[in-house]
């Protein structure tokens, strides 16, 4: 059986969403933790980001009107702290994206603890606002990220790929919207060349780069459902890339049938309409496996 579309608000055909995961410089330091200090090519490919992109990115979505999501590793926050100014001044939204990038299923619970809620607190003393989302490092959860973010009463988590629209996942302990992600619409592939971090993809012309988006994009207009693009300033935020991605722009918005929307907008939304009507919203339950199964 097809299952119903979301119903948008204001008669919108499709939720739309472009996030930005503000890494910086994190990525070398957290690759090479010897030496990653002096390696200045990587450090200034990074630091592109917030201190060039992000602007430019700021400066299309208020000529634009757009309200986004950018996830930010509290390393990044601590140490770029203009940049959270302008991005919150804007009426942006920055979530959780771990400390320095690490990926939470290299660490035991404890470690995965101590860096989650050293990101939180970092988020909470430089901004004065604690996350109502996660997206993690590398998009690796497992159980104990999903039971930290129920924890510390997060709204919702954009890492996981189990639909092509929203869904609910419940544990036990409560319950977060899931904003599914997929590397279909996510620039690394298409313009990640970082040998330090074992990426070395064949850079595509911004035309070509940013062409499958779209096409990502239509299929979703279409079936009036949920784009999302995961990106990085220091990748699409680059010059030509997104004077391409400003042209798609106008043009989608010229439509008039798709909503915008911060992440933390579409989970309320998504919430409130599982709670209208228990069918409107799949659910996926957790854990989904308790032990190995080939043992």
């Amino acid at each position: 059986m097809i299952r119903k579309p979301i119903k948008w608000p204001n008669g919108a055909k499709c939720a739309c969403a472009i996030t930005f995961d503000v890494d910086a410089d994190s990525l070398i330091h957290i690759s090479r933790p010897k030496d990653g200090f002096d390696r200045l090519y990587p450090i200034t490919m990074g630091r592109y980001g917030p201190t060039v992109a992000v602007p430019r990115i700021l400066e299309t979505y208020k000529r634009l009107g757009l309200k986004q999501s950018f996830f930010v590793p509290g390393w990044v926050v601590e140490n770029y702290p203009e940049t959270m100014e302008t991005i919150l001044e804007g009426g942006h939204e920055i979530g959780h994206h771990g400390h320095l990038h690490e990926d939470p299923t290299e660490h035991s619970a404890s470690e995965q603890r101590y860096w989650f809620e050293r990101a939180l607190e970092s988020h909470q003393r430089v901004t004065g606002q604690k996350p109502k989302g996660y997206r993690a490092p590398v998009y690796n959860v497992n159980q104990t990220v999903v039971d930290l973010l129920v924890e510390h009463d997060f709204s919702y988590d954009s890492s996981l790929m189990a639909d092509d629209i929203p869904y609910l996942m419940k544990t036990e302990a409560g319950s977060l919207v899931e904003l599914p992600v997929h590397w279909g619409t996510d620039d690394w592939p298409p313009f990640a060349h970082y040998s330090e971090i074992g990426y070395m993809m064949p850079v595509a012309g911004p035309s070509d780069g940013v062409k499958p988006f779209f096409e990502e994009f239509e299929a979703q207009y279409e079936a009036g459902g949920f784009w999302i693009a995961i990106w990085h300033p220091f990748l699409t935020g680059r010059l030509a890339r997104w004077r391409q991605v400003e042209r798609w722009l106008e043009g989608v918005l010229d439509r008039g049938d798709v909503w915008f929307a911060s992440l933390s907008e579409i989970a309320n939304h998504v919430r409130n309409e599982a709670q209208a009507d228990a069918n409107a919203v799949r659910i996926e339950n957790l854990p989904y496996y308790d032990r190995p199964v080939s043992l």
